[in-house]
């Protein structure tokens, strides 16, 4: 077998996992492009390559064939680059394939991977959801029905916290959001690199407005745990049904995503805190990457109780793997190894690594 990689060249993430291929004695792996797939309309694969899918991300001219939007910054497109990438994964033919194109639908789609991990008995923040999300009265009309005061409104197709808006109504019965949205001129969205918070309903309702017809997930605002004072959760990565690798996110605002200021916390102090819970920890990431048997790695967003006593599955994502330096827990089989080392030495045994066409379910 001779490994692929369906990726952008200048993605970091193709780059580590070709080091980690070559340091386990594998030929540098051969890299596809996503522009060239789009461009050609899919690729063919020899049967005995070995197809690993990076994210598409960090191209303008990929996103551009996407999402259609010139600007890399803009949040607007979620539900165009959707259809898209699904359309570009199952354009590819033959190989084997260490994901299935079926649960890539699944993963990408909020809503779908929340009613697929709720159905299996895992954990997850409540839904005020019983009808479509049109526009910022619907979300108010959800959460004065289900006596919600604190909600996550989530793209349902966003990725790196791309649209994500922490929404809570005060005592006064006033609103208020935080998110790293940022309006530009015309009312155009953009991703910011810094989180704000905004207090005025009808900027708040502007930004819903206009992100709802991409298509909404909404799901309970659950109080999470802290350590050192900063709010924390936990990205685990599950690779071959085991959870191998574990970094704890904190931060000062409830978005704990790293690229928006939230920083690694002390994994000793995390398990210290779970105490005898920490192995259930890592049981309930296990049970939601089961959900997606057909692909061999997903990173789970973990969220602990304010008491580290239980822990809630946030997301699973497809690409969920970069975390340089960070090797596996002791005893595991990635022990020493990387997220891209311990994946390597995963495809070996993993079942589904045989070639099979590229299908794929339906939205709904």
């Amino acid at each position: 077998m001779r490994w692929v990689v369906v990726g952008n060249a200048e993605n970091r993430r193709v780059a580590l996992f070709a080091d980690a291929a070559r340091a386990a004695g594998h030929p540098a792996p051969r890299v596809v492009t996503w522009r060239q797939v789009l461009a050609d309309g899919g690729h063919e694969f020899a049967d005995d390559d070995l197809v690993r899918l990076e994210s598409p991300g960090e191209n303008p001219a990929v996103d551009m064939l996407l999402r259609g939007v010139s600007e890399p910054t803009r949040v607007e497109g979620s539900a165009r680059w959707y259809a898209n990438f699904r359309a570009a994964v199952a354009s590819l033919r033959g190989g084997a394939r260490l994901d299935a194109p079926d649960e890539l639908a699944v993963l990408f789609d909020k809503r779908r991977c929340h009613a697929r991990l709720a159905a299996a008995g895992v954990p997850v923040p409540p839904s005020p959801v019983t009808g479509p999300v049109r526009d910022w009265s619907d979300v108010k009309a959800f959460l004065r029905a289900a006596a919600m005061r604190r909600v996550f409104v989530k793209l349902a197709h966003g990725s790196s916290a791309s649209g994500v808006l922490a929404v809570e109504s005060t005592a006064s019965g006033r609103w208020q959001a935080t998110t790293s949205v940022e309006i530009g001129p015309g009312g155009a969205l953009h991703n910011s690199l810094r989180v704000r918070r905004y207090r005025d309903e009808r900027v708040i309702a502007e930004i819903v407005d206009r992100l709802a017809p991409d298509g909404l997930h909404l799901e309970r605002w659950i109080p999470k745990a802290t350590l050192g004072g900063r709010t924390a959760d936990l990205r685990v990565v599950v690779i071959g049904g085991r959870a191998t690798h574990v970094v704890v996110r904190t931060s000062r605002a409830p978005l704990t995503n790293l690229h928006l200021g939230g920083t690694r916390g002390d994994l000793g102090a995390a398990r210290a805190a779970a105490g005898d819970r920490w192995a259930e920890a890592l049981a309930v990431c296990e049970r939601a990457a089961a959900c997606f048997p057909a692909t061999l790695c997903v990173g789970v967003d973990l969220l602990p109780g304010l008491d580290w006593r239980r822990f809630t599955v946030g997301e699973v994502n497809a690409f969920g793997d970069l975390l340089p330096g960070l090797t596996g827990l002791p005893g595991t089989p990635a022990e020493g190894l990387d997220t891209y080392a311990a994946q390597v030495a995963a495809a070996a045994h993993f079942p589904t690594a045989t070639p099979r066409p590229a299908t794929i379910g339906p939205l709904s």
